[in-house]
């Protein structure tokens, strides 16, 4: 038998259709609450185009230096995860190398 799981988002949109609030859940998570976010960027492969389409939506209450950090964090999880399924140190390590140049970057934007 085949697990099968969902993952749903609802966004509530304000009048200008900018999100005000995001809520994820999973079919198999324990608790059946949705749970909150501030942010979500999701990438499918489109196989037969050979190209990637994105939802990147954000609450408009996040802060900027979260959105930052956020895709550091995402690209530093890129690096983990394509290290982990094709083995290529060289891409992973040069993704690393640019989440600690742009780690140093946002640390001295914050002590200005």
């Amino acid at each position: 038998m085949t697990k099968k799981s969902e993952i749903n988002f609802t966004v509530e949109l304000d009048e200008q259709n900018i999100p005000e609030k995001i809520q994820w859940h999973a079919t198999d998570q324990i608790d059946s609450k949705p749970s909150e976010t501030k942010s979500i960027a999701i990438s499918l492969w489109d196989h037969q185009q050979k190209n990637t389409l994105r939802i990147d939506l954000w609450s408009k209450d996040m802060p900027v230096d979260d959105m930052k950090r956020f895709y550091v964090d995402t690209i530093g999880g890129m690096a983990q995860s394509i290290l982990n399924a094709t083995g290529d140190n060289f891409m992973s390590q040069e993704m690393n190398d640019l989440c600690e140049k742009l780690v140093e970057y946002l640390r001295k934007q914050q002590e200005t």
